[in-house]
């Protein structure tokens, strides 16, 4: 397949590196320079046992030359997707899938703006990666990724397959918005707060005080969930399941911490923020990620002014 991967960070060449083993990939960033790297170095993929593949995906900076994708991949920070999808706009045929894997809910409105909903895909994946040099990125966890189509009609299992064959296990899910909370709680509970505190995901779990927060998140997130109308969440299994993810990725940091360290602009209003309006609108109590949002939102404008 012709696969185009928007967004060249930790996950879009985690994506494009893996994909690429059967399919010609196109991963695309806005960074010439960055791409030109990547295009003539190749990317290096370290796996947690140490080992290191290396892999030749097409990264270019420009999409005028690149033929009609058959699956576009959105790998973008969230607030930046419309942006993104524009100018590639291009490469997007009347067959071409659009997915998004990216973190936090309500992506769906966007990708219609592109494709009809028998071509627009919602998904998770609980894989994690983060970058250690240019070129480089670490492999910091594993899981499980889920799809599923906004129109049910539409067979997407060729998709799920080729995920599948390149080492991304994957399933077509029918209850898809169910696996972005699965996938909301996580991010929730550790990301924004290893963004709030400036740490690796291990020091959520390894402090008290933080572990005593972090399921604090979780609690609210559930009773959200459930008043939202998925009441399948069981908070035990969330904790567990969210525990999982931490001890499979301690020593990674998450896109939050690197936004918030370096002064960009973070996708916290996605993730934890998204929590956080659905529980106002549903009157439901989050006083936790109120703090945390509001936290994230004020290190954000201490970064822009340039105070230490």
């Amino acid at each position: 397949m012709n696969i185009a991967v928007l967004g060249s960070g930790a996950m879009g060449c985690l994506f494009g590196s893996y994909l690429s083993k059967r399919n010609n990939v196109f991963l695309i960033g806005h960074n010439s320079e960055k791409q030109a790297f990547l295009d003539k170095n190749g990317i290096i993929v370290r796996e947690r046992d140490g080992r290191e593949d290396q892999y030749y995906p097409h990264a270019v900076s420009d999409c005028a030359a690149l033929p009609v994708a058959d699956l576009l991949i959105v790998f973008v920070r969230v607030m930046d997707t419309l942006a993104a999808l524009e100018s590639n706009k291009s490469i997007i045929g009347p067959d071409t899938y659009v997915l998004t894997l990216q973190n936090g809910a309500g992506h769906d409105e966007k990708l219609l703006k592109y494709v009809d909903s028998s071509h627009a895909i919602i998904g998770s994946t609980k894989h994690s990666s983060c970058v250690v040099n240019p070129g480089l990125i670490f492999h910091s966890g594993i899981g499980k990724t889920a799809v599923g189509v906004i129109n049910r009609d539409s067979d997407i299992t060729f998709i799920s397959d080729e995920l599948t064959a390149c080492g991304f296990p994957c399933v077509v899910s029918e209850s898809i918005k169910k696996q972005i909370w699965d996938k909301l709680f996580v991010n929730t509970a550790a990301s924004s707060l290893t963004g709030v505190l400036q740490v690796p995901l291990g020091f959520i779990l390894d402090d008290p005080y933080a572990n005593s927060l972090m399921r604090k998140m979780i609690h609210e997130a559930v009773e959200v969930a459930k008043a939202d109308g998925f009441d399948c969440f069981d908070e035990d299994q969330v904790t567990k399941s969210v525990i999982e993810v931490i001890e499979n990725g301690k020593n990674g940091y998450t896109s939050i911490y690197t936004h918030v360290k370096t002064g960009q602009k973070s996708e916290v209003d996605y993730i934890s923020g998204y929590i956080l309006k659905r529980a106002k609108e549903l009157g439901i109590p989050a006083p936790c990620h109120e703090m945390v949002v509001t936290l994230i939102h004020a290190l954000e404008n201490r970064n822009s002014q340039n105070i230490c």
